[in-house]
């Protein structure tokens, strides 16, 4: 016991000071909020359209991008000839209303518009049940290091429970294929109310790369209402988090 006790001195203060301080340093293949610079993009091409795996990217007068759809995965970017898209270090990308995930020109960032009766509701502590919805479990693992000492998701009041009973909402992955479709709505009728939904990941948002495959629902909008979209393939730990604190307004 002691020499645990001695290893955990030894470590130090080890959780990160985010929202607080700076937030930690992302690594350089880190994939951000995508820019669409119209000016440098070629008129008639439309390589970055035919490449897109999920159909994120439409061209009509111009290229716009649905970032709730988005792997993230830069195909995109690498096969534009006047490199007019790239992808930022931008983190912050969770939006409240599914329309915000619709991105154009510049270097605009989704808005994720503050809530200030979710914010009275469920400031100080938010409960969450995770819902795996057919999903291939990389979301869920970037959801568990929240709960680590560096994150230390639980310091703000947010943790994620066993039961929807003792939840305030459900925070859920993957594409909701037909064979969860009805185990997750006893789950969301087993929460108290009031209560929330948040869609982390493209395919709980979209249904990613399954969008419109016949087993599956294309993720979770389709079925409930959505309070939160945290996009991403998946979406990293900062990301998630910074979409958990401003939704209860614990960043502006």
């Amino acid at each position: 016991m002691l020499n645990v006790l001695w290893a955990r001195l030894k470590q130090k203060h080890r959780t990160m000071d985010y929202p607080d301080g700076p937030p930690p340093p992302l690594p350089d293949r880190f994939a951000g909020c995508p820019v669409i610079a119209h000016d440098q993009c070629a008129a008639g091409c439309s390589l970055c359209v035919e490449v897109c795996p999920t159909e994120a990217i439409s061209m009509d007068y111009a290229v716009k991008m649905d970032i709730g759809a988005c792997l993230f995965c830069g195909e995109c970017a690498a096969a534009c000839p006047n490199r007019a898209i790239w992808f930022t270090h931008e983190y912050s990308m969770a939006a409240t209303r599914r329309e915000d995930l619709i991105i154009g020109t510049g270097p605009v960032t989704p808005k994720q518009a503050p809530n200030a009766k979710i914010g009275r509701l469920f400031g100080r502590s938010l409960k969450l049940r995770q819902v795996s919805a057919g999903g291939c479990n990389a979301c869920e693992a970037d959801t568990n290091v929240l709960s680590t000492i560096a994150w230390d998701l639980g310091r703000f009041g947010i943790e994620f429970v066993a039961s929807p009973r003792h939840a305030d909402g459900l925070l859920v992955t993957g594409p909701v294929p037909e064979n969860m479709r009805i185990a997750l709505l006893k789950t969301y009728e087993a929460v108290p109310a009031p209560k929330l939904v948040i869609a982390a990941g493209a395919c709980a948002i979209s249904g990613g790369p399954y969008k419109d495959h016949e087993e599956v629902n294309n993720g979770v909008g389709n079925l409930l209402p959505v309070d939160l979209h945290i996009p991403g393939c998946p979406p990293h730990p900062l990301t998630i988090m910074d979409g958990l604190l401003r939704l209860i307004g614990r960043i502006s």
